[in-house]
C-alpha cells in the first residue's frame, strides 16, 4: 500500500478505504491504481474486517484515469500490461470481496469512479455528485465496470445510451435508475455509507453473506465471462489513432503534453 489511498478501521471493524489524491481528484495515477486494486487482498490479512466503505478525499469521489498515466500507457505496452493487469485484479477483488462494500460518492464519479461504486453492494451519493463514463467517447472500450454492472442493475438500454453515447449521470438519476441507494446532502456520503455498513455487520453473519453471495452470482458469473476479453480490447483501444487523437486533444486543452 501507499499514501494514495488511506485505510482507517473502526472498533466495529468497518474499513473506510480513502482514495488520496485530491488536488488531481483522486485520478489515478499509477501508484493510486496499484493500491486500490490491492488493497482488497491486503484487506484479508487484516483481523476483524467485516465491512468496506469506499470514498475519495476532497471533493470528488474519483474523476476517472489520471491523463499523464494514459500517455505513458500510450508509449509504454509493458506499462500498460501492468495497469491493465491490476484492472482485472481490482474488479475480482472487488467481486469476490468476503465483506460487503459500501460506495459513499462524494462528488464526481468518473470512469474508475464509476467502475468502484458499480462493483460495491450499496451506493451513496451525494446530491451533487454524479456518474460519467466517457471510454467510448474518447477511444477506449468501457472494460471494467459499467459495461459489466450497469446492465444488470438498470437494463441494457439505458446502459447503451450512457457508454455509447456518454454524458453525466445525476445523482437523482442514478437513484431513479437502480445504480444508487441513497441520496443525500453535500458532504453527509461518507456518514450514511457507515450507518448501512453498521446495519450490515450487526445481521447474522452467515444470513448476510451467503445471501449476498447469491445475489451477485449473475454479476460473478458475467464477469468470469467477459472480463478477460473487455480488458483485452480495451487494452488494443490504446494502439487505435482515434484514442491518440482525442487523448492529445484533451491533454491540449488542459495545458498537458501529449
Amino acid at each position: 500500500m501507499n499514501d494514495s489511498v488511506l485505510i482507517e478501521q473502526d472498533e466495529d471493524g468497518i474499513v473506510l478505504v480513502t482514495l488520496n489524491r485530491p488536488d488531481a481528484l483522486n485520478s489515478a495515477n499509477e501508484d493510486l491504481h496499484t493500491a486500490i486494486a490491492g488493497v482488497w487482498s491486503h484487506l484479508k490479512e487484516r483481523p476483524g474486517v467485516k465491512a468496506v466503505v469506499l470514498t475519495g478525499a476532497g471533493r470528488a469521489f474519483s474523476a476517472g484515469g489520471d491523463l499523464p498515466l494514459l500517455q505513458r500507457m500510450v508509449d509504454d505496452p509493458v506499462l500498460r500490461t501492468k495497469v491493465m493487469a491490476e484492472s482485472s485484479v481490482l474488479v475480482r477483488g472487488m467481486v469476490h470481496s468476503p465483506w460487503p462494500i459500501v460506495s459513499a460518492v462524494n462528488g464526481p464519479a468518473v470512469g474508475l469512479g464509476c467502475s468502484l461504486a458499480s462493483l460495491s453492494d450499496l451506493v451513496v451519493i451525494e446530491e451533487d455528485g454524479y456518474f460519467a463514463d466517457p471510454h467510448v467517447s474518447i477511444g477506449l472500450v468501457a472494460g471494467d465496470g459499467g459495461a459489466l454492472t450497469w446492465p444488470l442493475s438498470t437494463g441494457l438500454q439505458r446502459t447503451k445510451e450512457w457508454l455509447l453515447l456518454g454524458g453525466k449521470i445525476s445523482a437523482q438519476d442514478a437513484y431513479q435508475f437502480g445504480i444508487a441507494n441513497r441520496v443525500v446532502p453535500k458532504g453527509e456520503a461518507v456518514t450514511e455509507a457507515k450507518k448501512l455498513a453498521q446495519r450490515l455487520v450487526k445481521l447474522p453473519p452467515q444470513a448476510m453473506l451467503e445471501t449476498r453471495r447469491v445475489l451477485n452470482q449473475p454479476l460473478v458469473d458475467r464477469i468470469e465471462g467477459a472480463l478477460d476479453d473487455l480488458l483485452a480490447t480495451e487494452t488494443k483501444s490504446f494502439e487505435e489513432p482515434a484514442f491518440h487523437s482525442a487523448l492529445k486533444k484533451v491533454l491540449e486543452k488542459r495545458g498537458l503534453k501529449a
